[in-house]
Order: structure tokens, then C-alpha cells, then sequence
């Protein structure tokens, strides 16, 4: 990968991040938490949401390495006392983040078919030059590919990721109460999943599944 699509695929990393994490305070706003409204969280400015391991260096590394680039931004507050029907509101809070990323990844590829058809003998080799037409492309490219990858890793049900909030919402209370007893490991568990290759198989077939229709 050269310099220009590595500027934009980090480029695409924050603005996927950056929908993801407001998301979530809006939808926790909409249901009654002012939290995240209060720290300023409900921004589309990425400052107030990068973390610096998990929003520039992981994705600037996994990049570099020609792997799949996804990361974490610095989580949203989300005070369930605030919430009226807290069960369900944080699940429709959990999903926020990943939806908004399947919905910013469907514009971009809906854009993507657009300007094929406006440009049907454009391809992703450009031969070492980035014009106009490449250019957009290659971020329309970029969006669906980050996008996905990031609302798919996030759906994972493993805590802290938004899947177990939303599995949390749809098990029972008993269960849940002995699902949330997982959450202190959560961290080490998505290590070693990182580690041991699991992740980058399915980031992976997430990859092959978006070019096969793109």
C-alpha cells in the first residue's frame, strides 16, 4: 500500500470511528441519557472521541502490515439510570454505533456502483498515480471496506464490544446477569483472538465478501 492510500485509509478509520461513537451518544440522548450530550461526546469532531492506541496507532500499524485496518475510539458515557427501560435502551444504544457504520458503508457503495457506471473502465490499479477518478474511488472503496469491517469486529459479543450489549438485551436477566460476569476478561479474551489469528480470519472474509460485490 503507498503513502496515499495509507493517508486515506487512516483518513476513513476516524471519520468510521468518529460516526460510531456519536452514534452511540445520540442514541443514548434520543433515550434519555444526557451524559455523552453534557462531555460533548455528540460530535462529529474526532477529537473528542480519538484514543490514541486504538484510533491512530492500531489502525496505522495493521495498515503498514497490509491487514485489515479497524480500531476503538475512547468509549462513550452512557449512565443507565437515566435510561427508562434500561435493558432495552442499551441495546438499542449498543447497535447505534454499528448500524451507523452499515448505513455510511451502503451510501459509499451505492456511490461506488454510481461511478462505475459513470466511469466503467476505472480500476483500482492506477499504475502508481492518484487522480481525480481514482482518487474518489479508492475512498468510496475504503469506506464500505473500513465500515463494515468496523460495525462487524464491534458486533463480536465479547465485552467491552457493542455485540454484548446488544446480546444482553436479548437474553434473559438471569443470563445476562451471568454474561456480564465475563466482562473482566473481555480485554485478554479479544487479545488473544487478535493474537492467535482468529480476528484476521474473519476480517478476512469480510474483505473477499466486499470485493466480490464491489
Amino acid at each position: 500500500m503507498d503513502i496515499p492510500q495509507i493517508l486515506i485509509s487512516l483518513f476513513v478509520v476516524l471519520f468510521a470511528i468518529t460516526i460510531h461513537e456519536a452514534s452511540h451518544g445520540w442514541a443514548a440522548y434520543k433515550l434519555g441519557d444526557p451524559t455523552a450530550y453534557a462531555m460533548g461526546r455528540i460530535t462529529l469532531n474526532p477529537i473528542a472521541h480519538i484514543d490514541p492506541v486504538g484510533t491512530i496507532l492500531l489502525p496505522l500499524i495493521l495498515i503498514v502490515m497490509g491487514a485489515p485496518p479497524f480500531g476503538w475510539a475512547k468509549p462513550v458515557p452512557v449512565n443507565p439510570m437515566n435510561l427508562r427501560n434500561p435493558r432495552r435502551d442499551n441495546l438499542i444504544i449498543s447497535a447505534a454505533g454499528p448500524l451507523s457504520n452499515f448505513s455510511v458503508a451502503f451510501i459509499a457503495f451505492l456511490g461506488i456502483k454510481l461511478f462505475k457506471v459513470m466511469n466503467p473502465t476505472l480500476f483500482l490499479t492506477y499504475g502508481g498515480r492518484l487522480g481525480p477518478a481514482e482518487g474518489i474511488f479508492i475512498i468510496l472503496y475504503y469506506t464500505v471496506l473500513i465500515n463494515v469491517i468496523l460495525a462487524v469486529f464491534n458486533l463480536i459479543p465479547i465485552p467491552p464490544l457493542d455485540g454484548s450489549g446488544v446480546l444482553m438485551g436479548l437474553i434473559s436477566e438471569e443470563a445476562a446477569e451471568k454474561y456480564e460476569r465475563l466482562r473482566p476478561y473481555g480485554f485478554i479474551i479479544l487479545l488473544v483472538l487478535i493474537m492467535t489469528g482468529f480476528i484476521g480470519r474473519i476480517l478476512g472474509v469480510i474483505v473477499r465478501i466486499v470485493n466480490l460485490f464491489i
